[in-house]
Protein backbone atom coordinates (compact mmCIF):
# COMPACT_ATOMS: atom_id res chain seq x y z
CA UNK A 1 0.00 0.00 0.00
CA UNK A 2 1.06 3.76 -0.78
CA UNK A 3 -0.16 6.26 1.39
CA UNK A 4 0.01 10.08 0.57
CA UNK A 5 -1.06 12.14 3.75
CA UNK A 6 -2.81 15.55 2.53
CA UNK A 7 -1.55 18.50 5.09
CA UNK A 8 -2.50 21.81 5.56
CA UNK A 9 -0.87 25.56 6.43
CA UNK A 10 -3.65 26.27 8.34
CA UNK A 11 -7.40 24.43 9.16
CA UNK A 12 -9.78 24.98 6.62
CA UNK A 13 -6.94 25.56 4.20
CA UNK A 14 -9.26 23.01 2.08
CA UNK A 15 -7.50 19.52 3.01
CA UNK A 16 -10.48 17.87 2.89
CA UNK A 17 -11.48 19.39 -0.10
CA UNK A 18 -8.42 18.25 -1.98
CA UNK A 19 -8.71 15.23 -0.21
CA UNK A 20 -12.01 14.24 -1.96
CA UNK A 21 -10.68 15.14 -5.37
CA UNK A 22 -7.79 13.46 -4.74
CA UNK A 23 -9.59 10.31 -4.00
CA UNK A 24 -12.35 10.62 -7.09
CA UNK A 25 -9.15 11.12 -9.22
CA UNK A 26 -7.63 8.34 -8.23
CA UNK A 27 -10.37 5.66 -8.76
CA UNK A 28 -10.57 7.45 -11.98
CA UNK A 29 -7.40 5.80 -12.69
CA UNK A 30 -8.64 2.42 -11.70
CA UNK A 31 -6.56 2.71 -8.26
CA UNK A 32 -8.25 1.03 -5.51
CA UNK A 33 -8.17 3.66 -2.75
CA UNK A 34 -9.35 4.66 0.45
CA UNK A 35 -9.88 7.41 3.05
CA UNK A 36 -8.32 7.36 6.56
CA UNK A 37 -8.03 10.53 9.42
CA UNK A 38 -6.26 9.18 12.42
CA UNK A 39 -7.77 11.88 14.48
CA UNK A 40 -10.83 14.05 13.74
CA UNK A 41 -12.45 16.98 16.08
CA UNK A 42 -15.77 17.27 14.65
CA UNK A 43 -19.65 17.54 15.27
CA UNK A 44 -20.01 16.70 11.79
CA UNK A 45 -20.86 13.05 11.98
CA UNK A 46 -22.15 9.88 9.84
CA UNK A 47 -23.32 6.91 10.90
CA UNK A 48 -21.72 3.74 8.82
CA UNK A 49 -23.18 0.25 7.57
CA UNK A 50 -22.32 -1.36 11.14
CA UNK A 51 -23.94 1.06 13.59
CA UNK A 52 -20.42 2.99 14.27
CA UNK A 53 -20.00 7.26 13.37
CA UNK A 54 -17.30 9.14 11.66
CA UNK A 55 -16.38 12.26 10.79
CA UNK A 56 -18.09 13.75 8.02
CA UNK A 57 -15.47 14.46 5.86
CA UNK A 58 -14.50 11.20 5.84
CA UNK A 59 -17.83 9.47 4.68
CA UNK A 60 -17.73 11.93 1.80
CA UNK A 61 -13.99 10.83 0.59
CA UNK A 62 -15.67 7.58 0.77
CA UNK A 63 -18.43 7.70 -1.36
CA UNK A 64 -15.70 9.42 -3.66
CA UNK A 65 -13.65 6.45 -3.80
CA UNK A 66 -17.07 4.90 -4.61
CA UNK A 67 -16.85 2.93 -0.41
CA UNK A 68 -19.13 2.98 1.79
CA UNK A 69 -18.36 4.41 5.05
CA UNK A 70 -16.20 2.19 7.77
CA UNK A 71 -15.35 3.30 11.38
CA UNK A 72 -11.34 2.35 9.90
CA UNK A 73 -11.94 5.50 8.18
CA UNK A 74 -11.66 7.43 11.24
CA UNK A 75 -10.45 5.50 14.31
CA UNK A 76 -10.20 8.30 16.86
CA UNK A 77 -13.46 11.14 16.40
CA UNK A 78 -13.56 13.49 19.19
CA UNK A 79 -16.70 15.35 19.41
CA UNK A 80 -16.70 18.76 21.35
CA UNK A 81 -19.64 19.54 23.98
CA UNK A 82 -18.50 22.45 25.59
CA UNK A 83 -15.80 23.32 28.59
CA UNK A 84 -12.67 21.78 26.85
CA UNK A 85 -14.90 18.59 26.93
CA UNK A 86 -15.54 16.29 24.35
CA UNK A 87 -17.01 12.64 24.24
CA UNK A 88 -14.42 10.33 22.87
CA UNK A 89 -15.40 8.26 19.58
CA UNK A 90 -12.87 4.91 19.24
CA UNK A 91 -14.06 2.77 16.40
CA UNK A 92 -17.26 4.05 15.74
CA UNK A 93 -18.40 3.86 19.03
CA UNK A 94 -18.49 6.36 22.27
CA UNK A 95 -16.28 5.45 24.77
CA UNK A 96 -16.58 8.32 27.30
CA UNK A 97 -16.17 12.46 27.77
CA UNK A 98 -12.99 13.56 29.05
CA UNK A 99 -11.30 17.01 29.18
CA UNK A 100 -8.39 18.06 26.79
CA UNK A 101 -5.91 17.61 29.39
CA UNK A 102 -7.05 13.95 30.48
CA UNK A 103 -7.38 13.27 27.27
CA UNK A 104 -4.08 14.21 25.84
CA UNK A 105 -2.06 12.35 29.30
CA UNK A 106 -3.45 9.15 27.28
CA UNK A 107 -2.92 9.84 23.59
CA UNK A 108 -0.38 7.17 23.35
CA UNK A 109 -3.68 4.49 24.22
CA UNK A 110 -5.45 6.32 20.98
CA UNK A 111 -1.90 6.04 18.71
CA UNK A 112 -2.14 2.19 19.53
CA UNK A 113 -5.54 2.02 17.85
CA UNK A 114 -4.44 4.28 15.08
CA UNK A 115 -1.59 1.98 14.53
CA UNK A 116 -3.48 -1.15 14.72
CA UNK A 117 -5.84 0.39 12.05
CA UNK A 118 -3.24 1.39 9.61
CA UNK A 119 -2.08 -2.31 9.83
CA UNK A 120 -5.24 -3.38 8.80
CA UNK A 121 -5.42 -1.14 5.88
CA UNK A 122 -1.96 -2.07 4.50
CA UNK A 123 -4.39 -5.22 2.89
CA UNK A 124 -7.04 -3.78 1.53
CA UNK A 125 -6.06 -0.77 -0.82
CA UNK A 126 -3.40 0.50 -3.28
CA UNK A 127 -3.10 4.01 -1.97
CA UNK A 128 -4.78 5.70 1.48
CA UNK A 129 -5.43 9.14 1.13
CA UNK A 130 -4.64 10.05 5.15
CA UNK A 131 -6.01 13.70 5.83
CA UNK A 132 -4.17 16.16 8.47
CA UNK A 133 -5.61 17.96 10.81
CA UNK A 134 -4.81 21.98 11.28
CA UNK A 135 -1.02 22.48 10.51
CA UNK A 136 1.35 19.84 11.25
CA UNK A 137 3.96 22.07 12.95
CA UNK A 138 1.80 23.65 15.52
CA UNK A 139 4.91 22.99 17.99
CA UNK A 140 3.40 23.52 21.43
CA UNK A 141 1.05 20.53 20.31
CA UNK A 142 3.52 18.02 18.02
CA UNK A 143 4.93 15.86 20.51
CA UNK A 144 0.85 14.81 20.90
CA UNK A 145 -0.09 14.95 17.25
CA UNK A 146 -1.52 11.45 15.69
CA UNK A 147 -3.18 12.93 13.08
CA UNK A 148 -0.52 14.54 10.72
CA UNK A 149 3.56 13.35 10.44
CA UNK A 150 3.38 10.53 13.10
CA UNK A 151 0.81 8.12 10.43
CA UNK A 152 2.50 9.17 7.72
CA UNK A 153 5.89 8.11 8.74
CA UNK A 154 4.30 5.11 10.47
CA UNK A 155 3.68 3.77 7.10
CA UNK A 156 6.22 5.72 5.34
CA UNK A 157 4.14 7.53 2.90
CA UNK A 158 4.61 10.81 1.45
CA UNK A 159 2.68 14.55 1.73
CA UNK A 160 1.25 17.13 -0.08
CA UNK A 161 0.69 20.78 1.45
CA UNK A 162 -2.50 22.34 0.82
CA UNK A 163 -1.92 26.25 1.14
CA UNK A 164 -5.01 28.98 1.34
CA UNK A 165 -4.54 32.06 -0.39
CA UNK A 166 -7.80 33.14 0.15
CA UNK A 167 -6.34 33.96 3.95
CA UNK A 168 -3.18 36.02 2.67
CA UNK A 169 0.01 35.42 2.94
CA UNK A 170 0.28 32.33 0.95
CA UNK A 171 4.17 32.87 0.72
CA UNK A 172 4.87 32.64 4.31
CA UNK A 173 2.43 30.34 4.66
CA UNK A 174 4.22 27.36 2.59
CA UNK A 175 7.69 28.36 3.95
CA UNK A 176 7.50 28.93 7.35
CA UNK A 177 5.51 25.44 7.35
CA UNK A 178 8.30 23.96 5.44
CA UNK A 179 11.36 25.17 7.51
CA UNK A 180 9.68 24.48 10.57
CA UNK A 181 9.66 20.84 9.98
CA UNK A 182 12.74 18.74 10.54
CA UNK A 183 14.70 17.31 7.67
CA UNK A 184 13.28 13.90 7.48
CA UNK A 185 10.15 15.83 7.43
CA UNK A 186 10.75 17.42 4.43
CA UNK A 187 12.09 14.58 2.58
CA UNK A 188 8.85 12.81 2.77
CA UNK A 189 7.07 15.99 0.66
CA UNK A 190 5.86 15.61 -2.72
CA UNK A 191 4.76 19.26 -3.24
CA UNK A 192 2.51 21.86 -2.35
CA UNK A 193 -0.91 23.10 -3.48
CA UNK A 194 -1.83 26.78 -3.71
CA UNK A 195 -6.08 26.47 -3.19
CA UNK A 196 -8.81 28.85 -3.15
CA UNK A 197 -7.56 31.23 -5.46
CA UNK A 198 -10.03 33.74 -6.38
CA UNK A 199 -10.00 35.44 -10.35
CA UNK A 200 -7.72 35.54 -13.06
CA UNK A 201 -5.32 32.67 -12.72
CA UNK A 202 -2.82 33.94 -14.85
CA UNK A 203 -2.32 36.73 -12.26
CA UNK A 204 -0.87 34.32 -10.24
CA UNK A 205 2.77 32.66 -11.64
CA UNK A 206 4.57 30.12 -10.87
CA UNK A 207 5.78 30.67 -7.24
CA UNK A 208 8.82 28.96 -7.35
CA UNK A 209 11.53 31.54 -8.51
CA UNK A 210 9.67 33.70 -5.17
CA UNK A 211 10.39 30.64 -2.51
CA UNK A 212 13.38 29.26 -4.21
CA UNK A 213 15.21 30.36 -1.43
CA UNK A 214 13.16 29.77 1.54
CA UNK A 215 11.44 26.27 0.13
CA UNK A 216 12.56 23.34 -2.57
CA UNK A 217 9.31 22.02 -2.21
CA UNK A 218 8.04 21.16 -5.92
CA UNK A 219 4.81 23.45 -7.00
CA UNK A 220 2.35 21.29 -7.69
CA UNK A 221 -0.32 23.90 -9.42
CA UNK A 222 -2.98 26.50 -8.46
CA UNK A 223 -6.78 25.97 -7.50
CA UNK A 224 -9.23 27.82 -8.40
CA UNK A 225 -12.23 28.42 -6.41
CA UNK A 226 -15.43 26.74 -7.08
CA UNK A 227 -18.15 27.77 -5.23
CA UNK A 228 -20.60 25.06 -6.99
CA UNK A 229 -18.11 22.15 -6.17
CA UNK A 230 -18.00 22.22 -2.33
CA UNK A 231 -18.18 19.10 -0.15
CA UNK A 232 -19.83 19.07 2.88
CA UNK A 233 -18.51 20.90 5.93
CA UNK A 234 -16.54 19.12 8.32
CA UNK A 235 -16.26 22.15 10.76
CA UNK A 236 -19.17 23.91 11.81
CA UNK A 237 -16.98 27.21 11.82
CA UNK A 238 -16.65 27.41 8.68
CA UNK A 239 -20.76 28.05 7.78
CA UNK A 240 -21.44 31.38 6.13
CA UNK A 241 -24.53 32.16 4.30
CA UNK A 242 -25.03 32.48 0.83
CA UNK A 243 -27.33 34.87 0.57
CA UNK A 244 -28.83 37.85 2.73
CA UNK A 245 -31.53 37.20 5.37
CA UNK A 246 -33.66 40.43 4.35
CA UNK A 247 -34.41 38.44 1.53
CA UNK A 248 -38.23 36.91 0.54
CA UNK A 249 -38.85 33.24 0.59
CA UNK A 250 -36.40 32.64 3.35
CA UNK A 251 -35.75 29.19 5.30
CA UNK A 252 -33.75 30.43 8.71
CA UNK A 253 -31.65 27.21 10.15
CA UNK A 254 -30.60 28.33 14.00
CA UNK A 255 -27.01 28.83 14.29
CA UNK A 256 -27.22 26.85 17.43
CA UNK A 257 -23.70 27.40 19.66
CA UNK A 258 -23.25 23.40 20.04
CA UNK A 259 -24.76 22.81 16.14
CA UNK A 260 -24.06 19.30 14.98
CA UNK A 261 -24.63 17.36 11.73
CA UNK A 262 -24.51 21.10 10.02
CA UNK A 263 -24.50 19.57 6.32
CA UNK A 264 -28.26 18.70 6.56
CA UNK A 265 -28.98 21.84 4.80
CA UNK A 266 -26.66 20.94 2.23
CA UNK A 267 -29.15 18.99 0.49
CA UNK A 268 -30.94 22.76 -0.86
CA UNK A 269 -28.32 24.17 -2.37
CA UNK A 270 -29.43 23.79 -6.34
CA UNK A 271 -33.13 24.81 -5.63
CA UNK A 272 -34.02 28.07 -6.60
CA UNK A 273 -36.17 31.17 -5.99
CA UNK A 274 -35.30 30.21 -2.11
CA UNK A 275 -33.27 31.93 0.39
CA UNK A 276 -31.90 29.33 2.78
CA UNK A 277 -29.74 30.66 5.86
CA UNK A 278 -28.10 30.19 9.09
CA UNK A 279 -29.55 32.68 11.66
CA UNK A 280 -28.93 33.52 15.30
CA UNK A 281 -30.67 36.63 16.00
CA UNK A 282 -34.42 37.09 17.29
CA UNK A 283 -34.44 39.70 13.86
CA UNK A 284 -33.55 36.52 11.32
CA UNK A 285 -36.15 34.24 12.88
CA UNK A 286 -38.82 37.03 12.32
CA UNK A 287 -38.63 37.26 9.11
CA UNK A 288 -38.50 33.60 8.01
CA UNK A 289 -40.99 31.88 6.17
CA UNK A 290 -39.90 28.59 7.84
CA UNK A 291 -37.50 27.52 10.47
CA UNK A 292 -35.47 24.88 11.30
CA UNK A 293 -33.46 23.77 14.05
CA UNK A 294 -30.74 21.35 13.60
CA UNK A 295 -28.75 18.81 15.46
CA UNK A 296 -26.64 19.85 18.76
CA UNK A 297 -23.59 17.92 21.00
CA UNK A 298 -25.52 19.41 23.93
CA UNK A 299 -28.67 19.94 23.51
CA UNK A 300 -29.65 21.40 27.14
CA UNK A 301 -26.82 24.13 26.48
CA UNK A 302 -28.25 24.78 23.24
CA UNK A 303 -31.62 24.90 24.57
CA UNK A 304 -30.63 27.21 27.13
CA UNK A 305 -29.07 29.46 24.76
CA UNK A 306 -32.44 29.70 22.54
CA UNK A 307 -33.84 31.12 25.83
CA UNK A 308 -31.28 33.53 27.00
CA UNK A 309 -31.34 35.29 23.80
CA UNK A 310 -35.04 35.32 22.73
CA UNK A 311 -34.99 33.22 20.05
CA UNK A 312 -36.84 30.72 21.96
CA UNK A 313 -39.74 33.43 22.46
CA UNK A 314 -39.50 34.00 18.82
CA UNK A 315 -39.47 30.91 17.41
CA UNK A 316 -42.34 30.22 19.58
CA UNK A 317 -44.71 33.04 18.27
CA UNK A 318 -43.71 32.44 14.59
CA UNK A 319 -44.94 28.50 15.48
CA UNK A 320 -48.45 30.06 16.66
CA UNK A 321 -48.73 32.30 13.90
CA UNK A 322 -48.93 29.05 11.65
CA UNK A 323 -45.08 29.52 10.94
CA UNK A 324 -43.63 25.48 9.82
CA UNK A 325 -41.00 24.82 12.24
CA UNK A 326 -39.06 22.02 11.73
CA UNK A 327 -36.15 19.97 14.68
CA UNK A 328 -33.88 17.40 13.37
CA UNK A 329 -32.52 15.36 16.25
CA UNK A 330 -31.49 17.41 18.90
CA UNK A 331 -33.65 20.02 17.37
CA UNK A 332 -36.10 17.53 17.52
CA UNK A 333 -35.81 17.22 21.23
CA UNK A 334 -36.39 20.64 21.51
CA UNK A 335 -39.42 20.85 20.34
CA UNK A 336 -41.11 19.03 23.03
CA UNK A 337 -42.41 20.03 26.90
CA UNK A 338 -39.53 18.63 28.36
CA UNK A 339 -35.98 17.39 28.11
CA UNK A 340 -33.80 15.19 30.98
CA UNK A 341 -29.82 14.35 31.58
CA UNK A 342 -29.37 13.70 35.15
CA UNK A 343 -25.61 12.55 34.21
CA UNK A 344 -25.12 14.53 31.55
CA UNK A 345 -24.64 12.19 28.57
CA UNK A 346 -25.36 14.07 25.75
CA UNK A 347 -23.31 17.31 27.23
CA UNK A 348 -24.71 19.38 30.17
CA UNK A 349 -26.52 17.53 32.94
CA UNK A 350 -29.75 18.14 34.51
CA UNK A 351 -33.29 18.88 32.93
CA UNK A 352 -34.90 22.24 31.27
CA UNK A 353 -38.78 22.79 30.12
CA UNK A 354 -38.84 22.60 25.87
CA UNK A 355 -40.21 25.06 23.40
CA UNK A 356 -43.48 23.04 24.17
CA UNK A 357 -44.39 22.70 20.73
CA UNK A 358 -45.49 19.30 20.62
CA UNK A 359 -46.27 16.81 23.77
CA UNK A 360 -43.32 14.62 24.21
CA UNK A 361 -40.37 14.20 26.37
CA UNK A 362 -36.95 13.42 26.06
CA UNK A 363 -34.70 11.37 28.25
CA UNK A 364 -30.96 10.33 27.59
CA UNK A 365 -29.34 6.92 27.73
CA UNK A 366 -25.98 5.86 28.03
CA UNK A 367 -26.82 3.50 25.28
CA UNK A 368 -26.19 5.48 21.88
CA UNK A 369 -28.30 5.12 18.94
CA UNK A 370 -26.32 5.04 15.82
CA UNK A 371 -27.96 3.73 12.46
CA UNK A 372 -28.68 3.81 8.91
CA UNK A 373 -32.28 4.20 7.60
CA UNK A 374 -34.26 3.82 4.51
CA UNK A 375 -36.36 6.90 4.51
CA UNK A 376 -39.53 6.84 2.45
CA UNK A 377 -42.18 9.29 1.41
CA UNK A 378 -44.34 10.27 -1.42
CA UNK A 379 -43.11 7.27 -3.56
CA UNK A 380 -39.61 8.33 -2.88
CA UNK A 381 -36.74 6.56 -1.00
CA UNK A 382 -33.60 8.14 0.21
CA UNK A 383 -30.79 7.44 2.74
CA UNK A 384 -30.76 8.89 6.49
CA UNK A 385 -29.27 7.96 9.24
CA UNK A 386 -29.38 9.17 13.37
CA UNK A 387 -27.21 9.61 15.85
CA UNK A 388 -28.33 10.55 19.05
CA UNK A 389 -28.49 9.47 23.02
CA UNK A 390 -31.84 10.79 23.62
CA UNK A 391 -35.56 8.88 23.55
CA UNK A 392 -38.40 10.68 22.84
CA UNK A 393 -41.91 9.71 24.21
CA UNK A 394 -45.09 11.07 23.03
CA UNK A 395 -47.10 12.46 25.77
CA UNK A 396 -50.37 13.66 23.69
CA UNK A 397 -53.88 12.34 24.48
CA UNK A 398 -54.26 12.30 20.32
CA UNK A 399 -52.56 9.63 18.11
CA UNK A 400 -49.06 10.83 16.93
CA UNK A 401 -49.02 12.16 13.67
CA UNK A 402 -45.72 10.16 11.81
CA UNK A 403 -43.61 12.78 9.54
CA UNK A 404 -42.61 10.12 7.01
CA UNK A 405 -41.72 5.93 7.30
CA UNK A 406 -38.69 3.95 7.10
CA UNK A 407 -38.33 0.88 5.42
CA UNK A 408 -37.22 -1.99 7.07
CA UNK A 409 -34.77 -5.33 5.49
CA UNK A 410 -38.03 -6.63 4.26
CA UNK A 411 -39.72 -3.21 2.49
CA UNK A 412 -42.09 -3.10 5.39
CA UNK A 413 -42.45 0.67 6.25
CA UNK A 414 -42.61 1.60 9.58
CA UNK A 415 -43.56 5.44 11.02
CA UNK A 416 -40.65 7.82 11.98
CA UNK A 417 -40.95 11.69 13.23
CA UNK A 418 -43.77 14.00 13.89
CA UNK A 419 -46.07 16.04 12.22
CA UNK A 420 -48.68 18.13 14.29
CA UNK A 421 -49.83 20.92 12.49
CA UNK A 422 -47.27 23.54 11.25
CA UNK A 423 -44.51 21.44 13.93
CA UNK A 424 -42.90 18.64 12.19
CA UNK A 425 -39.71 16.67 13.99
CA UNK A 426 -37.68 13.72 13.07
CA UNK A 427 -34.81 11.31 13.87
CA UNK A 428 -33.18 11.70 10.83
CA UNK A 429 -29.72 13.13 9.83
CA UNK A 430 -30.29 14.00 5.59
CA UNK A 431 -34.25 14.47 6.27
CA UNK A 432 -34.10 16.61 3.59
CA UNK A 433 -31.86 14.72 1.26
CA UNK A 434 -35.36 13.71 -0.15
CA UNK A 435 -36.52 16.23 -2.57
CA UNK A 436 -40.44 15.32 -1.52
CA UNK A 437 -39.72 16.00 2.13
CA UNK A 438 -38.48 20.02 0.79
CA UNK A 439 -41.15 20.00 -1.58
CA UNK A 440 -43.58 19.75 1.68
CA UNK A 441 -41.97 22.39 3.62
CA UNK A 442 -41.82 24.54 0.89
CA UNK A 443 -45.72 24.06 0.09
CA UNK A 444 -46.32 24.31 4.33
CA UNK A 445 -44.66 27.57 3.79
CA UNK A 446 -46.60 28.82 1.16
CA UNK A 447 -43.12 29.89 -1.07
CA UNK A 448 -43.99 30.75 -4.27
CA UNK A 449 -41.74 30.81 -7.70
CA UNK A 450 -39.69 28.06 -5.68
CA UNK A 451 -38.01 24.82 -7.93
CA UNK A 452 -36.91 22.25 -6.05
CA UNK A 453 -34.68 20.10 -7.67
CA UNK A 454 -34.97 16.78 -9.13
CA UNK A 455 -31.82 15.35 -8.64
CA UNK A 456 -30.80 12.86 -6.02
CA UNK A 457 -28.47 13.78 -3.15
CA UNK A 458 -26.76 11.31 -4.45
CA UNK A 459 -26.86 11.71 -8.34
CA UNK A 460 -25.57 15.47 -6.65
CA UNK A 461 -22.47 13.91 -5.03
CA UNK A 462 -21.28 11.84 -7.27
CA UNK A 463 -21.51 15.03 -10.40
CA UNK A 464 -19.42 17.12 -7.88
CA UNK A 465 -16.87 14.65 -6.69
CA UNK A 466 -16.39 14.02 -10.99
CA UNK A 467 -16.09 17.57 -11.70
CA UNK A 468 -13.75 18.16 -8.74
CA UNK A 469 -11.47 14.71 -10.33
CA UNK A 470 -11.48 16.97 -13.51
CA UNK A 471 -10.58 20.17 -11.75
CA UNK A 472 -7.08 18.48 -10.17
CA UNK A 473 -6.80 16.89 -14.17
CA UNK A 474 -6.69 20.83 -15.58
CA UNK A 475 -4.91 22.41 -12.49
CA UNK A 476 -2.73 20.52 -11.21
CA UNK A 477 1.13 18.32 -12.14
CA UNK A 478 -0.52 15.29 -12.34
CA UNK A 479 2.34 13.55 -13.81
CA UNK A 480 4.14 14.12 -10.61
CA UNK A 481 0.83 11.82 -9.23
CA UNK A 482 1.18 9.20 -11.57
CA UNK A 483 5.26 8.70 -10.90
CA UNK A 484 4.42 8.59 -7.05
CA UNK A 485 1.76 5.84 -7.61
CA UNK A 486 3.24 4.19 -10.54
CA UNK A 487 0.28 4.46 -12.55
Amino acid sequence: MKAIGILGTSSNAGKSWFATALCAWLRRQGVRVAPFKAQNMSNNACATLDGGEIGIAQAVQAAACGLAPRVEMNPILLKPVGDSTSQVVRLGKAIEQVHARDYYQTIEDSWQVVRETLDGWQRQCDVLVMEGAGSPVELNIVDRDIANLRPIHYVNGKWILVADIERGGVFAQIAGTWSLMSPADQAAGLGYVVNKFRGDTSLFPDPSPYLAEHCTLPYLGLLPQRNQLQIDEEDSLCLHNATSATQHNGIAWVRLPQLSNSQDIQAWRNDTGLNVYWASTVAEIEQASAIILPGSKNTLQDLAWLQQTGLAAAIQARAQAGVPVVGICGGYQMLGTQLSDPVGVAGLAGSAQGLGLIPMQTEFHANKTVTTRQSHSDAQTWETYEIHSGRSHWQGTEPQNPLLQMLDKDGAKLPEGTRHGNIWGSYQHGLFDGAPMRQRLIEAANLQQVTISPISRKVQADQTYTAMADLLEQCLNTEALKREFEL
